[in-house]
């Protein structure tokens, strides 16, 4: 009996273990997903713009 305790005791901590890390990893996402978000916004407003131009390695910059 006191080792079926044992155990029990034992897989509740991991259970909690493993709660908290998925709580911790919900909470990165959420967080990613706000900085993609507002990279999306940031590109979408740039493209607007019209400056989203991609400057090449070896482009020499126009005041050459």
């Amino acid at each position: 009996m006191t080792e079926i305790e044992e155990k029990i005791a034992h897989l509740t901590r991991q259970v909690d273990d493993l709660s908290d890390e998925v709580a911790r990893q919900q909470c990165e996402l959420d967080r990613l997903r706000l900085f993609v978000d507002r990279l999306m916004v940031r590109e979408r407003e740039r493209a607007a713009e019209g400056s989203g131009g991609v400057v090449l390695g070896d482009e020499r910059p126009p005041h050459y």
